[in-house]
């Protein structure tokens, strides 16, 4: 008997660096599409990872109302316009901004842990607005990769359980789950301390667990919130350059930062004051390597001769 073959497009798989699961153990049915969330992608290609447009975030009512999110007036009304912003697949994003800037209630949204008081927003085709929680928390765990400042690791957790973990949450199987977590922990160099537990971890490593965790799902979009905030110098560089690397092999990243130093790794700076964006700053192409991985220009060669 002839065995048959199955073709496949070209997917996450021929991607270096991707983490996907093996033909012996396909994932189960994606949960989104069950609850009919999963996205198409349009007659120009897949959909930008993130879309928001005329976006507001309002705390309070009347005069104590409190404009944590409001954009640019409308000079012909007097009116705010909210925010809008777009990230394409494959991008690098830096948001910027001091403490009451709204920085942290945009990536809230963006991150679906919170809802605009108006506006839309649209992750990787998926109109966010009106989900219930329950679809919400699909949408989190499959559509985006969180890293957060304080690492949040379970205490007394293996490394290799901890990335395993939301891997349990979307169903997806024992044996599979231990592999995806392998190559994960592998790709952020840490194959040597997947029994390690958070006590017998340096800050930069529990902050590498936190990254294989947070795209050991494949999301559509990493997410990190002052990812480099409790590190020191040393293990700032080794989790940058993770991020460069992860974004290099076309992950989305949006990073949230005050540093400077960090927001050079990016490909694009968004700065937020009083609840708009002010700044917006292309320093790499969309489809090239991040400023960090940039090839250095070669400098002109002589061609002998007098010098003066």
């Amino acid at each position: 008997m002839i065995p048959r073959l199955r073709l496949r497009r070209r997917g996450p798989a021929d991607v270096p660096g991707a983490i996907v699961s093996s033909a012996e153990n396909d994932p189960p049915p994606d949960p989104l599409a069950a609850h009919g969330l999963a996205a198409a992608s349009g007659p120009w290609g897949p959909p930008p990872v993130i879309d928001v447009r005329s976006l507001m975030k309002t705390y309070g009512h009347g005069e104590a109302a409190v404009h944590a999110l409001a954009g640019p007036y409308d000079p012909a009304t007097g009116e705010r316009r909210g925010v809008d912003l777009t990230v394409k697949r494959g991008d690098f994003v830096a948001v910027m901004g001091s403490s009451g800037s709204g920085k942290s209630t945009l990536m809230n949204i963006i991150g679906c842990l919170d809802v605009p008081t108006s506006g839309s927003y649209r992750l990787d085709g998926i109109d966010v607005g009106g989900l219930d929680e329950h679809q919400l928390s699909l949408v989190r765990n499959r559509k985006i990769g969180f890293v957060f400042q304080s690492f949040n690791l379970v205490p007394r957790t293996p490394a290799l359980a901890q990335v395993e973990l939301p891997l349990a949450y979307a169903g997806v199987r024992s044996a599979d789950r231990r592999q995806r977590a392998v190559a994960a922990l592998t790709l952020v160099g840490l194959g040597d301390r997947m029994d390690h537990r958070p006590n017998e971890l340096s800050g930069g490593q529990q902050q590498r667990v936190a990254v294989a965790r947070a795209l050991v799902t494949s999301p559509a979009m990493l997410l990190a919130d002052e990812p480099t905030g409790n590190l020191d110098s040393r293990s700032t560089a080794e989790v940058l350059g993770i991020v460069d690397r992860l974004n290099a092999t076309g992950r989305t990243v949006v990073l949230i930062t005050h540093e400077d130093e960090v927001a050079r790794h990016a490909k694009r700076v968004v700065r937020l004051v009083d609840g708009q964006i002010t700044e917006d700053v292309r320093q790499a192409p969309v489809d090239g390597p991040p400023p960090a991985m940039a090839p250095v220009p070669a400098l002109p060669s002589s061609t002998g001769g007098d010098p003066r």
